[in-house]
Order: structure tokens, then C-alpha cells, then sequence
């Protein structure tokens, strides 16, 4: 059969589709159109509202215009919204997250017009499948599925479940290959990576210790760490960035809200201090560092003294890159008891901290100016030159460059998203 996958979301999810596409290739052909195949796969992605309406909307559109075709609908949206999901799509095949490893057999039932339902938690392990594809620059490395975490706001954990951290050794097996095939980006991720190994003893800092030992020119992202999961950890985490030049100086360590108040009654299970406190430390010991956190506008409970706490927070902290998202309820999650703050009110709060990001992003990225850094070659950028990037996780843009080598730049020029630069002729 000719199949044609669609992945939407995070860079976990990313990776389940490359999982799904690598058992498929064993059997069936994998087309790079619609037009072209006989079964469609949307991996869909359901963590904010204006997702779930993007997934609804391609659902329905396959179901119309390509109604010969056979429709499997994989991902979060499975997980935390079956009910809905059949009201609509009950006719088509569905396979949640904890359950790609079936991806095959449920195509093979598909096509032979059977309605196959698959979803709910197992203990299955992603990492060390050593037929995954390796064949890109820049590799996806799951550590771990779920999370040890209750935040009121979230459905993530409805799909994904309680922590499952798999080996280091298997983790490490596969981060080998994807190098000895030419991989120069190891992207380490989970729903939370510091809350790695808390459910089987075995540690993230030992993880990332050997990984960094795998021989070859490379580099690792380290993704996203909950401040809870990295309080109980952090020297240990901060000596492995320190001492290790292949991790990338970037940390992405979510705040959310710079109230204290509303940080409680999300259950984010830290203090402010605690995290001002992480942050200070990292950047004592790391000074070339980048630091990414996120932030929610209008959670039910924000005041508008919350939120100036918010504003002043970043101004403080002054992160390199700031995701803002504005609240809105989401299936099962604990908060959607609360009522939502006024649309007016939600849009001048968004308004206004988009603009203090802008203001904090472009400062940081101005610093930059006239520096020589190490800039690892990725791709081509999107409108002209490729894109690369620096020890600090800075995106560089420069030309006459070529991908997959590391090259010296001089930085011309700070933007608010990235630095343009040019090649150091030695």
C-alpha cells in the first residue's frame, strides 16, 4: 500500500511519526502527497484550542475530498478526546500514542475495511529502535514518555500518561547510530527531560554524561526541563552542561506566570524563588548561555497585578526566547472548572507581553554584534542563505556556507529571532 503521514506538534511527536514511518517502510511505500496514496495518517497534536480546530478542520477535509481513501488518526487528540473524535470520525481507524508500535497491522486492517480503535497506556519503549531512519542532520532523541506532574492547565498528560523513562544504554544505542550515519544534532526530548530516570533510578545527568562520550563532531539540544523535576538535580545537570562542549549552552526552563499566586494554583509544584534561583545559577556557571521559558497570558485566576508580575519577571530574567500562549481551556484539565478572564482583557495582556518579548529578545541578540562564533550548519533558510547555529542555541543566518559543517561567523547584525552574520575566511 502507498501511505502518506502527516505529523502535526512537538518534536515528541515529530519523532513518533518518523517511528510510524520507519515500521511502515518495512511493508508499504511511503508517498509524499495525499493524491498519491492509499492511506492517509494524521499524527495530530491537540495541546492548545487553535490546534484542536486545525486537526478537526484536516480531518474533515480528508473525509470530503478524499473520501476513497483509508483515514488513520494518530496522536494526542486520540488520547484525550475519543468522545468527541467519534462524533465525527468514529468510521475511521484510530491509534494513540502508546500504541504506534501496531502503526502496521492497523493499516493492513484498514485497507481491508476493518474499524480498529487502538488506544490507551502502555509501558512501550521508543528509544533504541534501531530501524528508525537516520538519514537527516538533525536526529530525534526520546528519553522518556509522560511526566510526574499535575498542572491544572494541561491535557498533555491525559495522552501521554505517568513516567516511563527508557534505558540509558538502549537510549545511547541509538543516539550512536544516528551519529556513525552522519547525524551532526542530537535533539534530547520529552514532555519533561529532567524528570528523566525519577521512575527507575537511573539519572539525567548520567544520561547526558553518556551521550556527550559518543565519539564524533556533534552537538546536543537538550529539551525542555520542568523546574520541579531539575530543582532536586540541578548541580549535577549544570556540571554536565559545563563540562561537556557538545551540549548546546541552551535551556528551556517553563515559568508560565510570574505570580507566585497563580504559580501555586497551576500546581506547578515550585516556587518563584526556586526558579529564579535555577536560573541565576546557570547563568553564573554558564555565562555564553541562552535561556528559553514559556509563559501562559490569562490564566482564569490572573489579576492584572499578576500579570505586571509576569512583565517584570522577563524583564529580569530577560530570557533569549519567550513562547506565549494565551489560556484557554483544554479537555480533562483540571482548570476548565474555572471561568475564563474577558477576551478584552486576555487580548491587552497578550498585546502587551508580546511586546516586552520583542523588546528583551532583541536586546539579547543585540549583545551579539561584532562576536566571532561557532555556527553549526543546519539547512537552508527560507528566504535565502542557511540557517545555523551557535554554542548558545543562537539561529544564525549566513551565506556561501555549506550544511552539516561547522564554519567561524562574524555577527553583523542582531534581529529579534536571529542573528545574520558572515563567513571568517581563515
Amino acid at each position: 500500500m502507498k501511505v502518506y503521514l502527516e505529523t502535526h506538534g512537538c518534536t515528541f511527536n515529530q519523532a513518533d511519526g518518523e517511528l510510524m514511518a520507519a515500521i511502515l517502510e518495512e511493508t508499504h511505500d511511503i508517498v509524499d502527497t495525499i493524491d498519491e496514496a492509499d492511506v492517509v495518517i494524521l499524527n495530530t497534536c491537540y495541546v492548545k484550542l487553535p490546534t484542536e480546530q486545525k486537526m478537526i478542520t484536516k480531518i474533515n477535509k480528508i473525509k470530503n475530498e478524499y473520501s476513497d481513501k483509508k483515514l488513520i488518526i494518530t496522536g494526542c487528540m486520540v488520547e484525550v478526546d475519543p468522545i468527541r473524535l467519534n462524533k465525527f470520525a468514529g468510521n475511521a481507524c484510530w491509534v494513540g500514542p502508546h500504541k504506534i508500535d501496531k502503526i502496521g497491522e492497523i493499516v493492513d486492517k484498514a485497507v481491508r475495511g476493518e474499524i480498529v480503535h487502538e488506544y490507551g497506556k502502555t509501558a512501550i519503549v521508543k528509544a533504541g529502535i534501531l530501524n528508525k531512519r537516520f538519514d537527516s542532520l538533525t536526529h530525534i532523541l526520546q528519553i522518556c514518555e509522560g511526566c510526574n506532574g499535575a498542572c491544572t492547565f494541561c491535557c498533555t498528560k491525559i495522552a501521554r500518561g505517568n513516567l516511563i523513562s527508557y534505558p540509558i544504554k538502549v537510549i545511547v544505542e541509538e543516539a550512536e547510530e544516528a551519529v556513525k550515519n552522519g547525524c551532526k544534532e542530537l535533539q534530547v526530548t520529552a514532555q519533561d527531560s529532567a524528570c528523566y530516570g525519577l521512575d527507575t533510578g537511573e539519572s539525567f545527568a548520567d544520561l547526558l554524561n553518556e551521550i556527550s562520550s559518543i565519539e564524533g563532531d556533534f552537538r546536543i539540544r537538550v529539551g525542555m526541563m520542568h523546574p520541579k523535576s531539575l530543582k532536586g538535580q540541578l548541580d549535577d545537570v549544570i556540571s554536565v552542561f559545563k563540562n561537556n562542549e557538545k551540549i548546546y549552552n541552551f535551556v528551556h526552563i517553563p515559568i508560565q506566570t510570574g505570580s507566585s499566586k497563580v504559580l501555586e494554583e497551576m500546581n506547578r509544584l515550585h516556587s518563584l524563588n526556586e526558579f529564579k534561583s535555577m536560573i541565576n545559577k546557570f547563568k553564573k556557571e554558564i555565562p555564553d548561555l541562552s535561556i528559553a521559558t514559556d509563559i501562559i497570558v490569562g490564566y482564569p485566576t490572573e489579576t492584572e497585578e499578576d500579570f505586571q508580575q509576569t512583565l517584570d519577571l522577563l524583564y529580569e530574567i530577560k530570557p533569549d526566547i519567550i513562547h506565549i500562549s494565551k489560556y484557554m481551556h483544554r479537555p480533562g484539565a483540571k482548570s476548565n472548572s474555572l471561568k475564563e478572564i474577558d477576551h478584552k482583557v486576555m487580548k491587552d495582556r497578550s498585546h502587551r507581553i508580546n511586546k516586552v518579548k520583542t523588546e528583551v529578545m532583541l536586546e539579547n541578540n543585540k549583545l551579539y554584534e561584532g562576536s566571532i562564533q561557532k555556527v553549526l550548519i543546519t539547512g537552508e533558510g527560507s528566504s535565502g542563505g542557511f540557517v545555523g547555529y551557535t554554542n548558545s542555541y543562537k539561529n544564525v543566518i549566513v551565506d556561501d556556507v555549506k550544511i552539516g559543517t561547522f564554519v567561524d561567523v562574524k555577527i553583523l547584525e542582531g534581529n529579534r529571532t536571529y542573528l545574520k552574520a558572515i563567513k571568517v575566511n581563515k
